[in-house]
């Protein structure tokens, strides 16, 4: 299970959606490094890709919730458990996300 997009599709500092197969994903450029984590909050069903992005932390919209797009990990609450981490692979231009 994998997908790929070209790395001109990404905004550095702004999330992306992607879907990879039929589980959607949060896609970052972070300091010319992609990373990607599951794209549903794990504190309730809202997509992260519409947050904010502040360094390596994704802001969720609803409640205010950080992952760690680099490890997935639940930095503040009300969030506790990680976000699932995608493996990310940069080669050229082609970016390619798929499950760890």
């Amino acid at each position: 299970m994998k997908a790929t997009i070209k790395k001109s599709e990404l905004t550095p500092g702004v999330p992306k959606l992607v879907m990879v197969d039929d589980t959607p994903v949060c896609v970052a450029l972070i300091d010319g490094e992609a990373f990607a984590i599951g794209d549903t909050c794990t504190h309730s069903d809202a997509s992260l890709s519409e947050g904010e992005l502040n360094g390596s932390l994704i802001e969720c919209w609803l409640h205010g919730a950080e992952f760690d797009m680099r490890t997935g990990e639940a930095v503040t609450p009300p969030a506790t458990a990680p976000a699932k981490k995608f493996d990310v692979h940069i080669d050229g231009e082609d970016v390619t996300i798929s499950r760890t």
